[in-house]
């Protein structure tokens, strides 16, 4: 099987594992949270070192799936790991925790804006001429793999709201942003299916005999992007509804003890803290 190193790609991940263990184990950090954000950058490795770094200018779908991997497997490991809430509780971060709930921050944070975050670098990198690019040119290429990950830690660390965040949007907002997310990967997926070949002088001049041909190779690449990105989006979509399960419990806690402290004066729903405020606006 053959291999290759990535000697940046190994150095960023070896020092990001480095810290974050070292600083998990400074303090009581849950083992779950670790063991998902070591396999976020296992995945970095496979992208960048794996038979799949190989092949990534040989074949279409071979880069497909270390876009899928980039923007929606890594990332969402990474953020179940909650790393800006263990940096926070490990250095002061006094810029960060001064301006993280800022007016710019709730702004770039805004739900329309995490989705375009989300979905914008796809639909450039595969519906311009920046696709060719990423071929020819590593350094086009390195740069847009960190945009991938940069763009899909920002939606799932929104999202998932493990780590402190800008904003505090109702989870159901969680839910219509995955499923735009899938409207537009059906949308690239039946372009890319039915449309022209993306970079066909590269992909004939570098096919080594074997394999699908051309088209074949960009129809299972646009399959990987369409019904892949979907796929990888479903441990989202589960630990989204876990976490809004744990958050409705918590708060029906809080109002149960919250009632069992108040002394019982006037009717039953002017003694519910939600029900009362209610009844106050009107």
């Amino acid at each position: 099987m053959p291999l290759t190193l990535d000697a940046p790609a190994v150095f960023c991940v070896l020092v990001a594992g480095t810290l974050y263990v070292r600083a998990a184990r400074r303090r009581d950090w849950p083992p779950g949270r670790t063991t998902a954000f070591l396999a976020g950058l296992a995945t970095i490795l496979v992208v960048t070192c794996s038979p799949l770094a190989v092949y990534d200018t040989t074949f279409f779908w071979v880069r497909a799936v270390q876009t899928v991997t980039l923007l929606m497997i890594t990332p969402l490991l990474l953020a179940l790991g909650a790393p800006i809430r263990l940096l926070l509780d490990t250095v002061p971060a006094r810029w960060l925790r001064r301006h993280g709930r800022g007016p710019l921050a709730r702004a770039l944070t805004f739900p329309p804006v995490v989705t375009v975050v989300l979905v914008a670098p796809v639909l450039v990198l595969y519906l311009t001429p920046l696709y060719d690019l990423t071929l020819r040119s590593p350094l086009a290429d390195g740069l847009v793999r960190l945009v991938l990950l940069g763009a899909g830690f920002t939606y799932f660390w929104t999202r998932l709201g493990l780590d402190p965040t800008p904003r505090e949007d109702p989870h159901l907002v969680s839910v219509w942003i995955a499923f735009a997310e899938v409207i537009f990967d059906g949308a690239l997926g039946l372009v890319l299916w039915l449309g022209p070949l993306l970079a066909p002088a590269h992909y004939a001049a570098a096919h080594p005999g074997w394999g699908p041909d051309l088209r074949t190779d960009q129809i299972i690449g646009a399959g990987v992007l369409w019904i892949g990105g979907d796929v990888a989006g479903l441990p989202f979509v589960v630990a989204l509804f876990v976490r809004w399960a744990r958050d409705d419990e918590r708060r029906a806690k809080q109002l149960d003890v919250q009632l069992d402290e108040a002394p019982p004066t006037g009717l039953w729903w002017e003694n519910d803290p939600a029900l009362a405020e209610r009844f106050k606006r009107r």
